[in-house]
């Protein structure tokens, strides 16, 4: 099943186009002119960004203020939720962690527009692990939230019931963890992570791709949900140049 397919059974009214991180590659800083960091000058030109490194490492609440004022008032940051939550705790006991990562993101404030929780591939769905998890999260914060599952277990009607109760969107990645099957949670949201296929973090996509995906996302952008479209391609510097294409696209279909 193709992706432009699989997005097509969904509906897409806003779509916010961003890389994984905001660094230009040299051949295509021509598109960033001016003056700035490289947030600043991103930010011109794209409507969003993922960021990346707080799966890795936390950030201060002073830095996360700083890229806050460095972009437009419209401008909006999805934020991948750290590796302790999903990776070390898988979920569990993790009230303690999630409250002090809130805590350090909310000077974004109305520039947070998403948090994303990519779960690890050997986390199988449980229904009470799960059903806790969320229900802490949404005591935590009224954000929006999205989660790239990726074992074969979350991809049921079991596991998309458990997301929707609490309305938490489910990531739609390409290459999909479980071919042919599509994860489906709150429908309000489609958060797409493009990561390179057949090459995972370097491939680029060619332009009948990106051209079919700008077609699906302007023909279903009319119904009212909201959806991020983020090029996480980035190991070979094709991220940037990918996410200019399907802007280019995007408004030539609009």
């Amino acid at each position: 099943m193709s992706l432009a397919a699989r997005v097509g059974a969904a509906v897409i009214p806003v779509v916010r186009i961003g890389c994984a991180g905001w660094s230009l590659p040299g051949d295509a800083k021509a598109a960033f002119p001016g003056q700035g960091s490289h947030l600043e000058r991103y930010a011109r030109v794209f409507p969003s960004v993922e960021i990346n490194s707080s799966f890795y490492r936390p950030h201060r609440p002073d830095t996360y203020a700083r890229w806050a004022s460095s972009v437009p008032d419209a401008f909006r940051f999805a934020v991948k939720m750290p590796r302790t939550l999903s990776h070390a705790l898988r979920l569990q006991g993790a009230t303690g962690e999630l409250s002090r990562f809130l805590g350090e993101i909310a000077p974004l404030g109305d520039k947070l527009g998403c948090l994303l929780l990519q779960l690890p591939p050997s986390l199988t769905f449980d229904r009470r692990v799960a059903r806790r998890f969320l229900a802490d999260l949404r005591v935590a914060t009224d954000a929006r939230v999205v989660c790239e599952p990726r074992h074969a277990s979350w991809f049921t009607e079991e596991a998309s019931h458990a997301l929707q109760q609490v309305g938490v969107g489910c990531v739609l990645a390409d290459p999909s963890p479980v071919p042919g099957v599509m994860p489906l949670g709150d429908p309000a949201t489609l958060y797409i992570r493009l990561h390179g296929s057949p090459r995972m973090y370097y491939s680029s996509y060619d332009d009948t791709f990106l051209a079919a995906l700008a077609s699906t996302l302007v023909a279903t952008a009319r119904a009212g949900t909201s959806v991020w479209c983020v090029f996480d391609n980035t190991a070979g510097g094709v991220a940037v140049p990918d996410a200019l294409k399907l802007m280019a696209f995007l408004s030539e279909v609009g």
